[in-house]
């Protein structure tokens, strides 16, 4: 090989390794302004209706409030039906989770092990409803550049996830999530997540999300109303003690 060729192939190596450095900081680029927009809220209240279908098309409905204040302080109060009146989840900075439910008598941690367990019997895991940011959660990589979105795939930081992986579809224009595919660790697609964002203020809202597992044939539509944010909402609310009331 002589020195031209030589010169020629280094600079393609050269080229080649930029191009990928670039792509793989455009992915964490936009990973980071999905989480500046989910989290642009100091606080966030609202009532949640859960319509549970099975592949039958026999529904359950359930109701909650929502609180959550800054990234990983949320919880989940139960108001409908009297059979789920009284179970509340709360979680806590540190990837920490409590469930109250009054047959249990007194608030239960749930620990890493069992985070892929439903959420409240939803469709919807315990990692799922994680207050942490994507960025803190996953690793990007572009994989598609659409015309109106982007396709990243997300690996988890964590060995603990039960996902190898989740492709996410992000909203071109304005930064949040069209699409979530999630993977077992055999690489099978197993659920699928879809939204649908409301502009409330100065905030995107995700007002309506639908989780489907498709091994089961199940899904969960989630409707989020009475939207209110910034209200100035304490540390105190956010307490294992306030579970019970």
């Amino acid at each position: 090989m002589n020195v031209i060729n030589r010169t020629i192939l280094l600079f393609v190596v050269i080229m080649t390794v930029c191009a990928v450095r670039a792509y793989s900081q455009d992915a964490v680029s936009i990973l980071w302004k999905v989480d500046k927009v989910i989290f642009a809220p100091k606080d966030k209240q609202g009532n949640v209706k859960m319509i549970l279908s099975d592949k039958s098309g026999n529904e359950k409905v359930r109701e909650a409030l929502m609180m959550q204040k800054g990234i990983d302080k949320k919880l989940y109060r139960y108001t409908k039906p009297e059979s789920q009146v009284g179970i509340a989840t709360l979680s806590l900075p540190g990837e920490e989770t409590w469930l109250y439910m009054p047959a249990f008598g007194k608030p239960k941690k749930i620990d890493l092990l069992t985070r892929s367990q439903a959420f409240t019997g939803t469709d919807f895991s315990y990692e799922d409803m994680e207050p942490r940011t994507y960025s803190d959660r996953f690793i990007p990589k572009m994989l598609e550049t659409r015309e109106t979105e982007y396709v990243l795939e997300l690996i988890p930081k964590s060995a603990q996830s039960e996902y190898s992986k989740v492709i996410a579809h992000i909203h071109k224009a304005n930064s949040y999530p069209v699409l979530l595919e999630y993977f077992d660790k055999q690489k099978k697609k197993i659920k699928e997540a879809t939204y649908v964002y409301e502009k409330i203020g100065s905030y995107w809202n995700a007002k309506e999300v639908t989780m489907t597992d498709l091994r089961k044939g199940h899904s969960t539509r989630t409707i989020m109303t009475d939207v209110k944010f910034d209200q100035g909402l304490t540390d105190d609310l956010f307490t294992v003690e306030k579970l019970k009331q």
